[in-house]
């Protein structure tokens, strides 16, 4: 590897945070999936969750949308929701839906400085109403169209743009906060040798 491929690796890898991540409930087309994971990785989520209850899973995503971003992420897939859940609680400390409800907080009363999930649905019914009351609360992105939903991708960007903007502010992007272990598992995953480690 050459220094300045190491340089850019390591510069990306120090940004890289670990208290927030998207779950991705029943999505159907990949390349949805792929534009999710292009905006992840531009600011800086390394883990999303892939969940495929009600439909088979994806065994590619669409490779001209994420620009190869799969290859820098971490992606878990589950096919039992219940399992999903479980997985992402020993992460992350709240659980959010994106979902229209009398209840639901808008995008931009939510502190994104903790430690996060937020879940989108599916392109048709959005998210399950199992996974909903697994769920810690509901929010939205305000709009004041006629139309009152967004496409799964372009939600996921302006609500990850929000979080990117409040992390921002709060210094997350100024020192690592990955973990010792996972940050040189990371490492070793991006092809960097033990002996550049």
């Amino acid at each position: 590897m050459t220094p300045e491929r190491q340089e850019r690796l390591l510069n990306v890898l120090n940004k890289r945070q670990h208290d927030i991540t998207l779950v991705l409930e029943n999505v159907f087309d990949p390349h949805n999936i792929s534009a999710v994971m292009r905006t992840c990785d531009a600011v800086g989520v390394q883990e999303i969750f892939v969940l495929n209850s009600k439909i088979p899973p994806h065994k590619k995503w669409g490779a001209k949308s994420s620009s190869s971003a799969a290859k820098w992420l971490t992606i878990h897939q589950f096919t039992n929701l219940e399992e999903a859940v479980a997985a992402v609680r020993e992460q992350y400390d709240t659980i959010l839906t994106t979902h229209l409800s009398s209840d639901a907080k808008p995008l931009h009363e939510i502190d994104f400085t903790k430690r996060i999930a937020l879940v989108f649905g599916n392109e048709h019914a959005g998210v399950s109403d199992e996974m909903r009351i697994l769920a810690d609360g509901n929010f939205i992105i305000p709009q004041v169209g006629i139309i009152k939903s967004l496409n799964i991708s372009v939600a996921c960007a302006v609500t990850l743009y929000e979080a990117f903007r409040q992390k921002n502010l709060a210094g997350h992007y100024t020192k690592r906060r990955l973990p010792d272990a996972r940050f040189h598992e990371l490492l070793t995953e991006w092809g960097f040798q033990e002996d550049e480690i």
